[in-house]
């Protein structure tokens, strides 16, 4: 599969449309389209993966206690 084709950006009223080729068709119907620079990027969301769900959540900043802290007793 190709990295990158040429294609062209299209008018539909107040819009701009994008037609995508089949190689790089998403197997998804909701996209998150960000902008980095003069870079579109598109990128699929999964509906209700469990990825999908923690790429939404903060960073913990938190330290967890050690768990295993004291086993060495009981063994």
């Amino acid at each position: 599969m190709p990295n990158s084709c040429h294609v062209y950006l299209l008018r539909d009223g107040q819009r701009q449309v994008l037609t995508i080729p089949d190689e790089f068709a998403l197997f998804s119907t909701e996209v998150l389209l960000r902008k980095e620079g003069n870079r579109l990027i598109i990128e699929p969301i999964s509906s209700g993966s469990l990825l999908s769900l923690l790429a939404t959540l903060e960073d913990i900043t938190e330290n967890f206690p050690d768990i295993d802290e004291g086993l060495s007793q009981f063994v």
